[in-house]
């Protein structure tokens, strides 16, 4: 979907860099499994994240083998099946289907051609998913027409649009007894973080194309980057608190590696305009 959620690397001990890519890679096998040879084209660094928080607590990371979705001849080292995995494909089947369908409808025909041939070819991994999780996906309908609306409209608040989106991926983990409130609080700031990260990162985007950017509706056409990086920090305390509050056992150094390190990078990154080149680069490879 975006793609901001990630580790940084350099700073990765290497049993928490073999948890992540087992996690991506057993994500990669899941959504396969689940919805057919397509479906791995959604995988993200973003239902990763989703992945590490929504598994339950273990004191030791234990993966298995499979063959690699790109490279069948390769067995990697990946997380097993799990109610976690499993949900994290889901919702990102979900979610990546309505973010399509919101492409074509903002976008004129032929530049929302790619969008609507990819959606057409995902409707019946869509209405799978829907069936296996019915909350998010009525969450997720009923909040991108809400941002459609508020898009229309050209609201000139950062908060209303950012909440939005905040409540759609808050939606995606259960609310529940303690664990489950750390979650929502964490999921909540995580997606008013990255709604924020994307309308900064479209900015310059959308003023040439005059597309409607919660940030130049709120500050100007030229937006005000102290302002808006105050807010996004602030998302980024309430994120790291909560994490605090949670018990993801062996996974905590992983989670709080991408909460302390990574998206402060990637938020810095999206400031002074690097990102595009950074969102390119793989995390796998020694030198990047």
């Amino acid at each position: 979907m975006f793609g901001y959620v990630r580790p940084f690397r350099p700073e990765l001990k290497c049993r928490d860099f073999d948890l992540y890519r087992a996690t991506y890679c057993g994500l990669c096998r899941c959504l396969r499994r689940r919805y057919g040879l397509i479906a791995p084209m959604l995988l993200n660094f973003d239902f990763t994240f989703l992945a590490l928080l929504l598994w339950e607590p273990e004191d030791r990371f234990t993966p298995c083998r499979g063959r690699c979705h790109a490279n069948p001849l390769r067995k990697l080292p990946m997380c097993p099946d799990s109610p976690a995995l499993e949900l994290a494909a889901d919702e990102s089947v979900v979610l990546a289907w309505w973010k399509l369908r919101d492409s074509v409808q903002d976008e004129g025909f032929w530049r929302g051609l790619p969008a609507r041939v990819l959606s057409w070819l995902l409707r019946p991994a869509c209405r799978k998913a829907a069936r296996r999780c019915p909350e998010f996906d009525k969450t997720v309908r009923s909040c991108l027409a809400e941002l459609a609306e508020l898009e229309r409209e050209e609201c000139p608040s950062l908060d209303r649009p950012a909440d939005a989106f905040a409540r759609l991926l808050q939606s995606a983990a259960p609310r529940e007894g303690t664990q489950g409130r750390v979650l929502s609080q964490l999921l909540y700031h995580l997606g008013r973080w990255i709604y924020l990260a994307d309308a900064r990162d479209d900015l310059e985007e959308d003023k040439l194309s005059s597309r409607y950017n919660p940030v130049a509706a709120r500050y100007g056409r030229s937006g005000d980057d102290e302002a808006l990086r105050l807010t996004m920090d602030y998302s980024l305390e309430l994120m790291g608190a909560a994490l605090q509050l949670g018990d993801f056992s062996c996974r905590t150094p992983l989670l709080e590696n991408i909460v302390y390190l990574g998206l402060p990078l990637v938020e810095r990154a999206v400031f002074d305009g690097t990102w595009k080149d950074i969102k390119k680069q793989k995390i796998w490879r020694n030198d990047t």
